[in-house]
């Protein structure tokens, strides 16, 4: 599918399914460092992985955060295939990434089967938006094979959703009770009925809205393994869409590796200044260059346009 008809879909029904969106040759780096960050499908089932028991008995226990052990998973989050989708679908030129997660799922380590639900409690200070220049895009990017047994989200077109206020933002499953005021417990089978697997094979990228009704979905398959990012982008100037801040981690040894190996327009979609951009003088690129000294900053240092 190409990135217009990608971002007619994502417009109509609030989310686009992109089976093997990243090549098989750009993803293995990757995929080749996830022991980095987790415990392969028999070295969690078997026990002799000692990071098991980290993944017990919580959902989200395999969640870890950006930047990770792995350079290569860390690059891949800003690929250049996922860079140009998210600005194909926010139809803005620049676009900045504001979470970036890699998660691991094990069959029998907790229940993963959600209700459903939409994202932007966590994902935006206000409520989600369909006006130009508003609008927020998250993807769930597999790193392996995500057949049904495995646990892919579901989803739920907007054709079916569009008349639904923003609270609540839970929709409990029929038999389920709460009496918090973000929860509906009446009892929703339609929506349950019409969502849509994500299943795919690796590479797959599944880009949605915050505003999207999704889940996720139980393991079945014995001694399985699921490998997945979660990655969320919004563009330069929506203030309001945040969920982490990477200054924050800039000074830890994987951010540093990152810095590195990373191109420009990757560096920009974290919040450098473009090239050509005030900030870069003599004095700031002699400060960048002592904080990341393996950063080629040649992109930085020609003169901007409009200079002789």
């Amino acid at each position: 599918m190409d990135l217009e008809s990608a971002a007619r879909d994502w417009r109509t029904d609030g989310f686009v399914l992109l089976p093997g969106f990243v090549p098989a040759e750009e993803l293995a780096a990757a995929a080749g460092e996830l022991g980095l960050l987790f415990p392969s499908a028999e070295g969690f089932h078997d026990g002799t992985d000692p990071r098991r028991e980290r993944f017990i008995g919580d959902e989200f226990a395999g969640i870890d955060t950006f930047p990770f052990a792995s350079t290569e998973i860390s690059l891949l989050a800003v690929n250049y295939r996922i860079l140009a989708l998210a600005r194909a679908l926010l139809d803005d030129g620049d676009v900045r990434i504001y979470t970036a997660e890699a998660w691991a799922k094990y069959t029998g380590a907790c229940d993963y089967d959600q209700d459903m639900h939409r994202d932007y409690l966590n994902h935006s200070l206000l409520v989600p938006s369909t006006a130009p220049g508003c609008l927020q895009v998250e993807m769930f990017v597999f790193l392996t094979d995500v057949p049904e047994e495995l646990g892919p989200p579901h989803l739920l077109s907007r054709r079916h959703t569009a008349d639904i206020p923003p609270v609540p933002n839970w929709f409990l499953r029929p038999g389920r009770q709460s009496t918090w005021r973000f929860v509906d417990d009446s009892g929703s089978p339609e929506m349950y009925e019409a969502e849509v697997s994500g299943a795919g094979p690796a590479g797959t990228v599944i880009a949605f809205e915050p505003g999207t009704f999704h889940r996720g979905t139980r393991l079945t398959a014995p001694r399985g393994a699921r490998y997945s990012m979660h990655l969320g982008f919004r563009p330069s100037g929506l203030s309001w869409g945040q969920r982490a801040g990477w200054a924050a981690r800039s000074f830890e040894p994987e951010w540093v590796e990152f810095v590195h190996r990373a191109t420009p327009r990757q560096l920009q979609a974290f919040g450098f200044p473009p090239p050509g951009h005030a900030y870069w003088t003599p004095q700031t690129l002699a400060g960048v260059a002592l904080r990341y000294p393996e950063l080629d900053l040649t992109p930085w240092s020609a003169p901007a346009p409009h200079e002789s």
